[in-house]
């Protein structure tokens, strides 16, 4: 009785002591208020207030990119007014730091209170947006975080202008506090885009678990296909990873632009939605939100280990976006076929387009899928007119490779394995068990287990610049593709060109065309062709007018000298790179087609 007694003590001790901690106030906190009084000025005002932080001095940093967009933002050149003070209202002496950091003077101060304007006028899904209709916020260029307190747990107010009455963002509210949000670090803070305004809601439900797709100006939308649809695309896409991993999840599209950005449980996306009037616009944006939407598995969870948890201050460089982006393109393809969305011609000529623009440019011979990996910080938003002539893009050459491993999967394992074990078991092992990324060496040992033969072809079709043996791997599937480059229509000269002001400039030549072998440069403006005054319409009209081994004599003024440049123009040969079922295919064959794309 006395040891039970004894017991009894000890746990009630403990549970005193546990409620006591429980119950007491966080030791510090962190709190932004985020309003927008005259969105004409496009300025957000952002106020912070920093509790229990100790030391005489605290350095605060913007980040100089956000996740999934590779280009170097610097987001705090868009910050001004910035004033520190201590809880009673008193000034803290502060100082720029870095390009990116403050540091404030705390002194014995048990609170830091920042207030900064933050210019967003930018309609970008990496930037932050604001006007009479929206305020769009990308949260990398809008919140600086305490230096070394990354994982701190934050907590937000918006205050959406006086006009405007919803809030849409995939963080999670804080009950009974209308607009206020929490997150529990700010590497979740920094994957959650805000959208305020009267943007239209449409809310649906996907296996019990609420989705809402919101924006403006919708009313050309039909909202009954696109949940539909939206539904259709969600449902596949859980189905081959196996389940849904979040507890909601947002569409926010913010109006004209391009692009789109993946996040753990959201997505921004641009969008026009007079493009909708048209089966081609839906289409486009069908596979637009497949692609993305499947980044929450591919990228956000299943990631090289560079890519989370993130150094804001610098690029995070990888090998091996031609996987988080290539092989997103090739399910982007998989989700919508099995969806019923696209036909099986629509699929097979989803890989011919991704094949074809890598294939019949000058710059696969020059960069691997790795190397336009790495590169991409420097090259994939930083384009300049030779660009097409020594590189490619990871996202065409990666869907490929996608459609190789599959292949080759099934092939070796007579169809009882795909790819999609690859992607399931590198989720349930690195992103659920281990919690973190994937080494390169890792991601290729996953394929080549479940595979059960060494992927030694498929990998150096990775890493260089090596002719692929596509129509030895379309086989496996019982396919066949067309690689014998054809003549097509008109005539090859290899001028890019563009007009400015009505006058007519080179933009770009192609690698060993009749123009890059003539004297032709970039930025002549042509006058005339053959003695006629031309613009973008008519040189082409004239142009395919002649035939190979013809010569035609340009006009051209470079440096305000005139000039005459004298072109031989060739035939117009490409890789078709179309796709066709063979007409017997073996019992493995169709077997092997049917597993990717039963039809």
């Amino acid at each position: 009785m006395k040891r039970k007694a004894s017991i009894i003590r000890t746990l009630t001790v403990l549970f005193l002591l546990t409620s006591l901690i429980y119950s007491q106030k966080p030791a510090s906190s962190i709190f932004y208020t985020v309003s927008m009084d005259k969105p004409n000025t496009h300025y957000f005002h952002v106020a912070l207030k920093a509790e229990g932080f100790k030391g005489d001095v605290q350095e605060f940093k913007m980040p100089v990119w956000t996740p999934g967009y590779y280009l170097l933002m610097d987001y705090a050149k868009n910050v001004i007014n910035f004033s520190a003070k201590d809880a009673s209202g008193k000034p803290l002496a502060w100082e720029r730091s870095s390009k990116n950091g403050w540091t404030v003077k705390q002194g014995k101060s048990s609170s830091i209170v920042i207030e900064y304007d933050v210019y967003a006028f930018a309609r970008s899904v990496a930037d932050s947006y604001l006007d009479d209709i929206q305020g769009f916020i990308s949260p990398t260029g809008v919140f600086i975080y305490p230096a070394e307190k990354i994982q701190h747990p934050v907590k937000l107010k918006i205050i959406p202008f006086k006009e405007w009455n919803k809030v849409t963002t995939g963080l999670d509210p804080v009950e009974n506090e209308p607009n206020t949000f929490f997150a529990p670090d700010f590497d979740i803070l920094y994957d959650s885009p805000i959208l305020a305004g009267n943007q239209e809601v449409i809310s649906f439900k996907v296996r019990g678990i609420p989705h809402e797709f919101a924006g403006n100006m919708l009313g050309q939308v039909d909202k009954e296909a696109l949940i539909d649809n939206l539904s259709k695309m969600i449902e596949s896409a859980c189905t081959i990873m196996g389940e849904m991993p979040y507890k909601h999840y947002s569409f926010i599209a913010i109006g004209p632009g391009g692009g789109g950005l993946e996040h753990l449980n959201s997505q921004a996306i641009t969008l026009t939605p007079s493009s909708l009037s048209s089966a081609a616009g839906i289409k486009r944006l069908q596979s637009f939100l497949a692609h993305e939407y499947f980044h929450n598995f591919n990228v956000k969870r299943i990631r090289p280990v560079v890519l989370g948890p993130f150094d804001y201050d610098k690029e995070c460089l990888t090998n091996m976006l031609w996987v988080s982006e290539g092989i997103t393109v090739f399910y982007e393809g998989v989700v919508l076929y099995r969806a019923g969305l696209i036909t099986r011609d629509e699929f097979f000529n989803h890989f011919k387009s991704n094949i074809s623009q890598y294939e019949n440019i000058p710059g696969h011979l020059y960069q691997s899928a790795t190397q336009a990996s790495w590169d991409t910080w420097l090259q994939f938003f930083n384009r300049n007119p030779n660009s097409s002539n020594t590189t490619i893009s990871y996202y065409n050459k990666g869907a490929a490779l996608g459609l190789l491993l599959d292949f080759t999967i099934r092939n070796e394992t007579k169809n009882s394995k795909s790819l999609d074990d690859v992607m399931r078991f590198i989720y349930k092992k690195y992103y659920k068990e281990l919690k973190r990324g994937f080494t390169d060496q890792e991601f290729r040992d996953v394929c080549e287990n479940i595979a059960g033969v060494k992927l030694d072809e498929i990998f150096e079709y990775a890493s260089t610049t090596k002719d692929i043996d596509y129509a030895k791997y379309f086989a496996y599937a019982g396919l066949t593709i067309d690689t014998k480059p054809s003549e097509t229509p008109g005539v090859f000269s290899g001028i890019s060109m563009q007009e400015q002001n009505s006058d007519l400039f080179v933009t770009s030549i192609e690698f060993d065309s009749p123009a890059y072998n003539s004297d032709l440069s970039i930025q002549d403006e042509i006058i005339a062709l053959n003695g006629t005054r031309v613009n973008i319409k008519s040189i082409n009209d004239v142009i395919n007018n002649y035939k190979p081994g013809e010569k035609v004599k340009l006009l051209i003024s470079r440096r305000n000298k005139i000039k005459e440049i004298e072109i031989t123009l060739e035939k117009r040969l490409r890789k078709p790179f179309t796709i066709q079922p063979v007409d017997n295919p073996s019992p493995l064959q169709k077997t092997i087609l049917d597993g990717l794309v039963k039809y």
